[in-house]
């Protein structure tokens, strides 16, 4: 390559550069940088979606896509998806807020990791006993397995007639590879410790132990699901169990059968516990996290490579949910 080209090059990569910098620092030319860099006094700032007149307050919780902790991580995923830490730190939040007179949390989701749902489960109970604060639920379009194991403490449950919920079990899957590396003379060489390490191989078939083995801790993570609905909802054992062979039901299905307590939309919930609690016209707030230089960047990455970015984090968040586990999951 000659002189010539070399300098070339040089100016379209100099002019690329440039032209990425500009994109970047014009999109927080409008930042308040004031915010960026002071830490906060709290962790959330209070976004008010709906103005009342009375002194009161209603914190809603947003519950929107797969339960599951994906570690914090710093892909534009993660920023965008559900946060598993981030929405414990927000229940703990409107719990010992002495302003929040009462909780609402805003569901849509499929479920999620055993786990968790459980400590979801665990930080309502503690919001309500600890705080004595009441906690309603209100149901989007899915809100089902973990997305009902997380409504079962609340002290109402309000679906839409078309949500779907329920799917009340456990599942624990995994891909069957063995057939087909035969076909292709694949060779899979596994060196283990003991008879089960490899349990679930997507190498072999699965043993009849094998089997026995993962259903008995299916069978007690079920028995969990179906203690968190009699407790919850103050059904019999027996009748949970009847409800809860994993099928799905729609809202409609789920107040006939006693999984809810009203048919409503989100508005209408608000107004039951205005009314129940005699709190009159609320202030309705939602918590957001309060912007720091991260999410800034975030979101500048984002609307620099788009797509790109986005099935990067895909990919990430796959290579995490590496290997079975077991999950309150509704999937189709």
């Amino acid at each position: 390559m000659n002189g010539k080209r070399w300098i070339a090059l040089l100016i379209a990569v100099g002019l690329f550069v440039v032209s990425v910098g500009f994109q970047f620092f014009s999109s927080i030319a409008t930042a308040n940088f004031e915010n960026v860099f002071n830490v906060p006094d709290t962790l959330f700032e209070e976004e008010v979606i709906q103005e009342g007149t009375s002194q009161n307050k209603i914190a809603v919780l947003d519950v929107e896509g797969v339960i599951q902790d994906t570690g914090g991580g710093t892909s534009l995923l993660n920023q965008l998806a559900y946060n598993h830490q981030r929405f414990l730190k927000m229940l703990e939040e409107a719990g010992q807020d002495p302003s929040v007179d009462g909780i609402i949390l805003r569901i849509n989701t499929p479920g999620g990791g055993v786990v968790e749902s459980a400590e979801v489960h665990d930080k309502v109970v503690e919001v309500q006993e600890e705080y004595n604060k009441p906690v309603y639920v209100s149901m989007g379009n899915t809100a089902a397995s973990g997305g009902y194991y997380i409504s079962a403490p609340a002290d109402k449950i309000v679906a839409n007639p078309a949500t779907l919920t329920g799917s009340i079990g456990v599942i624990m899957e995994s891909i069957n590879f063995a057939d087909l590396a035969e076909e292709w003379g694949i060779d899979f060489n596994t060196i283990k410790s003991g008879e089960y390490k490899d349990i679930m191989s997507t190498s072999r078939d699965m043993t009849d132990d094998e089997e026995e083995i993962l259903q008995s801790m299916v069978d007690e993570m079920y028995a969990d699901f179906v203690q968190v609905i009699v407790d919850g909802r103050d059904m019999s054992e027996q009748r949970v169990r009847e409800l809860g062979d994993g099928r799905v039901y729609t809202g409609s299905q789920a107040m006939d059968v006693g999984l809810v307590d009203a048919l409503g939309s989100f508005d209408e919930t608000v107004e039951m516990m205005e009314e129940d609690f005699e709190l009159g016209d609320t202030n309705v707030i939602r918590y957001r996290t309060n912007p720091g230089f991260n999410e800034l960047f975030m979101a500048s990455a984002q609307s620099l490579f788009g797509e790109r970015a986005e099935i990067n984090g895909l990919l990430e968040m796959i290579r995490q949910a590496d290997g079975p586990r077991a999950m309150y999951l509704y999937s189709k």
